[in-house]
């Protein structure tokens, strides 16, 4: 039987005591400011000078100010695009959500479907919705909608999990359903892990439609980037990306402001026993797993060959499943269009691989330190926020003039995409220790080291796997973009040769094999989730 242990009312927890103002950290936090400015400044001019890769802060002042009109135009135009995408990319996702509360029974098949629309490759869809829409802004906001819907959804899904099942049997012994159980329930336990969602899709958002901006549109800051990058205009580069990362970090905080209001108490203390109902057998497992697959699989080309029917695109350009399939397996050519391919894939796989390792890892362990050093936080946590609102697609060129074509500069590009969701998902699952936990170690007087390692680590693992989950596409972006934009290799610089040169099959199928390949890989995290989570938090595994 599930138990909720209520917190005294007048008892504070650590992260309540956190709230209190800290002038002397704060002053310390300006200090740390001041002091990286002048560093920056000395960097970019005297160690740096001359090589068109650091823009000075004296530089991307002087930018704003000769510019200030245009960069408001263009940050209008973006704003507007990736404000649209967030809105209809996140009522999507909070759609799907309790469409799977209500219908439980869907969940794996949605959960796939949203992934494989998730996994499809900015980099790649971005030519192929200019086509389809034109020359408006259906590119930007459609690409922002599909780079946040995804990230909101998943840590939803577990927030809705985050409840104990004496609240669900309460309910039900009133004789309600599925439905008064979301929205008197689930609801109100998942707020934490909606913001958290939120907050990554924030900047995510941006990114989207400053790749929409990339294929050809007629205003906004991705084409301000491009046109600065071919001008090897550092300054107005660096300009971009920092008013960029400003209005990205904005979007961040004010989003987190409002979690932070609209949070209900403490996390309620969740006690779940294993299952005593029959065990699953190994053959009606693969069964259903085969059996779900097969239909997510159908309703994938259904949908793709409807759209194509409904939208009366034409094949020279859209193609088909029949089309990618003779390309990959019906002609003599085939064999060297799959070799072509999959050289390609074998370049991207070996820097995706070690970025996404690397960016997990630093993920939790920064959220643990964290939580361990308010220093630290308040210094760093600036920081973090900021290289991940610089947009990837300014922020990748110069990685890898930094650290050279080969795998170190890419691996970094894909680790910092990695390490930031990873980081806010950690930190959230960290807080959601219940204060009961904190409070009994702090009776025994158990130092802060112990009790993050016992008591609030498997507290975090739900989001953490979570973060990985997500992180498997967002790896594939990072990778792709790194790629297209600065290597000339792998994946990203393939699909943008096809779109330039309008090698639509070759295109479509690269767009196929990443998207089987990302779901498998995706597939492969999930089991290791279930695993895990059926010995630390069992009650994510049903509802």
């Amino acid at each position: 039987m599930t138990a909720t242990i209520a917190a005294p009312a007048n008892q504070q927890t650590p992260s309540a005591s956190r709230t209190r103002v800290d002038i002397g950290g704060i002053a310390r936090t300006a200090a740390g400011f001041g002091i990286v400015i002048i560093a920056w400044e000395v960097i970019a001019r005297l160690v740096l000078g001359g090589t068109n890769l650091i823009a000075p802060p004296s530089g991307i002042v002087s930018s704003w100010i000769d510019n200030w009109d245009l960069y408001q135009r263009a940050m209008s135009a973006t704003l507007w695009s990736a404000a649209r995408g967030f809105f209809w990319g996140n009522l999507a996702a909070v759609t799907l959500a309790g469409f799977v509360v209500l219908a439980p029974a869907t969940e794996r098949v949605v959960l796939r479907l949203s992934l494989v629309i998730f996994c499809l490759p900015l980099v790649a869809m971005g030519p192929i919705l200019r086509v389809v829409w034109g020359t408006g802004d259906g590119p930007q906001v459609t690409l922002a909608a599909l780079a946040v819907f995804y990230t909101t959804l998943v840590p939803l899904l577990v927030g809705f999990r985050a409840v104990p099942q004496s609240w669900t049997d309460l309910v039900h012994s009133y004789g309600r359903g599925r439905f008064r159980v979301l929205t008197t329930v689930r609801i109100r336990a998942s707020v934490p892990y909606l913001f958290a969602g939120l907050q990554v899709a924030a900047p995510a958002a941006f990114l989207g439609a400053l790749v929409g901006e990339f294929t050809g549109a007629q205003r906004g800051m991705g084409l301000l980037t491009i046109n600065s990058m071919r001008a090897l205009r550092t300054n107005d580069l660096w300009a971009v990306a920092t008013i960029s990362a400003l209005v990205s970090m904005a979007a961040y905080v004010i989003v987190g402001m409002v979690g932070r209001r609209l949070a209900i108490g403490q996390p309620a203390l969740l006690m779940t026993p294993p299952s005593g109902g029959p065990a699953i057998t190994t053959r009606r497992r693969v069964i259903r797993a085969l059996t779900e697959a097969a239909i997510s699989v159908s309703i994938v080309l259904v949908l793709w060959i409807g759209l194509m029917a409904v939208l009366d695109l034409d094949n020279y350009f859209a193609k088909r499943p029949a089309d990618v399939w003779d390309y990959l397996f019906g002609r003599p050519a085939s064999q060297a269009n799959r070799t072509e391919i999959l050289d390609a894939l074998s370049g991207t796989a070996r820097i995706a691989i070690p970025g996404y390792i690397v960016g997990l890892v630093l993920g939790a362990v920064f959220a643990a330190l964290f939580d361990l050093y308010d220093t630290v936080r308040r210094t760093l946590t600036p920081f973090a926020v900021a290289l991940r609102c610089v947009p990837i697609v300014v922020i990748a060129p110069l990685l890898v003039q930094a650290f050279g074509r080969g795998m170190t500069g890419t691996t970094t590009t894909v680790a910092i995409m990695t390490f930031f969701p990873t980081l806010v998902a950690c930190s959230h699952g960290l807080r959601q220790t219940p204060g009961q936990v904190l409070e009994f170690y702090s009776v025994y007087d158990t130092g802060r080291v112990r009790t993050l390692l016992s008591g609030q680590v498997p507290a975090m693992v739900p989001a953490f796997f979570a973060a990985a989950r997500i992180a498997v596409p967002t790896t594939v972006l990072a990778a792709t973009v790194a790629e297209w934009l600065a290597t000339g290799t792998g994946m990203g610089n393939l699909m943008a040769l096809t779109a330039v040169n309008s090698r639509y099959e070759t295109l479509w199928a690269c767009i196929f094999v990443v998207t089987v390949i990302v779901a498998a890989a995706y597939g492969v995290v999930a089991i290791v989730e279930q695993w895990v989570l059926a010995r630390v938090a069992p009650e994510q595994l049903s509802w």
